[in-house]
């Protein structure tokens, strides 16, 4: 799971354009306060830049920034700071989270939790975010749906161009995982840097996810297609859980 080692820098240039991350912040906390979550602790998950997590963190007393890219969480804490809050960053694994403290509301949003391959680490982390929440406390994350992993990344090829960046990403699937290959230019100056990156996801029906996590003790307050009130169809790309502990 050393995804994103050469990502930090462009990384918002990539996907800004494709992602609301604003509105992901409003629709978590609106979740939040429709459940009257006490604004005192928060944990965010594969933080990545911190593109969501700066406008959640200026509402709670502490918060915390887990990433396994040490370049990503620099980022983030920047992000948090400029933007008027704080956060304490840490660098680790949330399949294997030791925080040594509870949370009142935990995320982990932009289908971070595909990257998790098999159903026992899968079983880790969910039971990991459980010992982490409070009693009644709140976790919220997202999956690439097994519709979108299958049928819409598959086995394609997508390009990306701009001025300053040029990708290639092609994918490849087996069995219920897809390995993505991305190969990248990036202008510096008058030359281009070429870097590449390799990425894994997983596909997973729902009443797989839904199954451990009943059973590790979570109620499903709600699933959603992406981050709105619209109710999960057969081709949503993006299904978000509401979990209570």
């Amino acid at each position: 799971m050393s995804q994103y080692k050469n990502l930090s820098n462009i990384y918002d240039n990539l996907i800004y354009e494709d992602i609301d991350y604003e509105k992901i912040s409003d629709f978590i906390m609106n979740v939040a306060k429709s459940h009257n979550i006490n604004n005192d602790k928060y944990l965010d998950l594969a933080t990545g830049t911190g593109n969501v997590a700066k406008y959640i963190c200026k509402n709670f007393r502490e918060n915390f920034l887990v990433d396994l890219s040490e370049e990503m969480l620099m980022e983030a804490g920047e992000k948090v700071r400029k933007n008027k809050s704080n956060a304490k960053v840490v660098l680790q694994d949330m399949r294997y989270l030791e925080l040594n403290r509870k949370f009142n509301l935990i995320t982990c949003v932009l289908d971070s939790t595909n990257y998790i391959l098999s159903t026992e680490d899968l079983r880790l982390y969910f039971n990991g975010v459980y010992n982490h929440l409070e009693d009644n406390g709140i976790f919220i994350f997202d999956i690439n749906s097994s519709y979108k992993i299958k049928e819409v990344l598959g086995n394609n090829i997508f390009n990306y161009n701009t001025d300053e960046i040029f990708y290639s990403w092609e994918n490849y699937i087996e069995d219920n995982v897809v390995e993505m290959e991305l190969t990248f230019f990036v202008k510096e100056g008058t030359n281009y840097r070429r870097f590449e990156e390799y990425h894994r996801e997983r596909a997973y029906e729902e009443k797989e996810i839904e199954d451990i996590i009943s059973s590790i003790g979570f109620e499903i307050l709600g699933k959603h297609d992406d981050y709105t009130e619209t109710s999960v169809m057969p081709e949503s790309e993006r299904i978000v859980y509401i979990l209570k502990k």
